[in-house]
């Protein structure tokens, strides 16, 4: 322990003698870890929101989604319209009533999104979501109105329930309860309000308070009578009845269609993926770049260590000449290694953190902080550290004594 001790103090000294050096290689170190703590802070914040919205329904929420579960992967979890935009969907509205049925299956609920345009007089909304769905919808997604009611099996089909945005934007106010839109030449009035989430980000992957929603029979018309379900929502009467709802759906479902499985169920834990594709593709390229960061700030470590080497060679033969063993010498400059590469990692890390919560002032959701998350960002620095220090080390560590003795630079 006292020669570790030894040696930091050793590293930390050889590396203030080349404090741009190393504060550039530092630098190379800390962009790369930054990058990795910005992608893992928000997407943890992402899965947090998500985690909670399913805790909050007890977490007896199961989703069937159109899609084979042996070809989907995690990109398709992140929207139900993933595939759908450029396909048709598997489910319909015979799968709904067959779900329906199942023992312990307490509420149904599809999806059904429409293109179109909101148009008030001369005031149009492109940018909203017009959905389709049964009155289910509200406990499921736990959508709270703020003024009128929900659709019902009652209410004529066109009606509609807005969110707090729509109506704000289209009639200037949200008090809209029987004020009249059109969606493709259709006529719907507004019988409810929904309260404003401000949680863009759920399992549905809907944005509520920019949404229009409308009955299934509505939605059909506006789709040419056609029913284009991309989600269906399950609520089961308790979590301990998940796993065998979720069996019974997969049975019949898959009893219906010959014994092919073309749809795809997800619950508990699966549910809490990302489902933003736009924030996956920002991550991804995040990562590349935390990637690259890390190889140069590798590289440089490995380029500085070198040359300290190269420089240092009569200090040790020195050394060697007065009794220090190969694995002295390796340590050492490993050690000087780590410290670069671990300082790298606490400014990187900070910084992150920094930057996660600027970020996050212009999002919906906070950043997660986590042991996991600093354990991978150090983890991360040590291992590269390790990995472009060692190289040096060791040719520190062959070094002859004599030879090394004879160079007085």
């Amino acid at each position: 322990m006292l020669l570790v001790i030894e040696h930091f103090g050793d590293a930390v000294r050889s590396l203030r003698m080349t404090r741009m050096r190393t504060l550039l290689t530092t630098l190379g170190i800390a962009i790369g870890i930054a990058s990795i703590t910005i992608i893992l802070a928000l997407s943890g914040g992402i899965m947090n929101v998500i985690s909670d919205q399913v805790e909050s329904l007890e977490g007896n929420i199961i989703l069937v989604r159109p899609g084979s579960p042996e070809v989907n992967s995690p990109l398709d979890f992140t929207t139900p319209l993933s595939r759908q935009l450029f396909s048709t969907s598997t489910l319909s509205e015979q799968d709904i009533a067959i779900i329906t049925k199942i023992n312990d299956v307490e509420e149904v609920a599809p999806i059904m999104t429409i293109n179109g345009s909101v148009k008030v007089n001369k005031s149009s909304l492109t940018d909203g979501t017009i959905v389709a769905t049964s009155p289910g919808l509200a406990s499921i997604a736990n959508l709270e109105i703020r003024d009128g009611q929900f659709i019902d099996s009652v209410t004529n089909p066109n009606t509609a329930v807005i969110g707090s945005s729509v109506a704000l934007r289209l009639f200037g106010s949200e008090q809209a309860i029987g004020q009249t839109f059109t969606v493709r030449g259709q006529l719907f009035t507004v019988i409810g309000i929904l309260k404003r989430m401000n949680h863009p980000i759920n399992f549905n992957a809907i944005d509520f308070d920019k949404a229009v929603i409308v009955n299934m029979e509505a939605g059909k018309a506006l789709n040419e009578g056609k029913g284009q379900i991309q989600q269906i929502n399950v609520r089961a009467k308790n979590p301990e009845a998940v796993s065998s709802v979720a069996q019974a759906i997969e049975q019949q479902l898959k009893e219906r269609r010959g014994g092919e499985q073309d749809f795809t169920l997800i619950s508990g834990d699966a549910i809490a993926q990302p489902t933003n594709q736009l924030f996956i593709a920002v991550a991804g390229v995040m990562t590349a770049i935390a990637t690259i960061s890390l190889v140069v700030g590798g590289i440089g470590i490995m380029n500085i260590m070198l040359v300290n080497v190269a420089e240092r060679t009569r200090e040790i033969g020195l050394r060697k000449a007065i009794g220090a063993s190969n694995r002295n010498i390796l340590d050492q400059f490993l050690m000087e290694s780590l410290v670069v590469s671990l300082a790298g990692g606490v400014v990187g890390f900070a910084f992150g953190y920094a930057a996660a919560f600027a970020i996050s002032r212009f999002l919906s959701f906070a950043p997660v902080l986590t042991w996991q998350i600093a354990a991978v960002a150090f983890g991360v620095s040590l291992a590269v550290g390790i990995l472009f220090g060692l190289y040096p080390a060791i040719r520190a560590a062959r070094k002859d004594p004599i030879e090394s003795l004879r160079q007085y630079h």
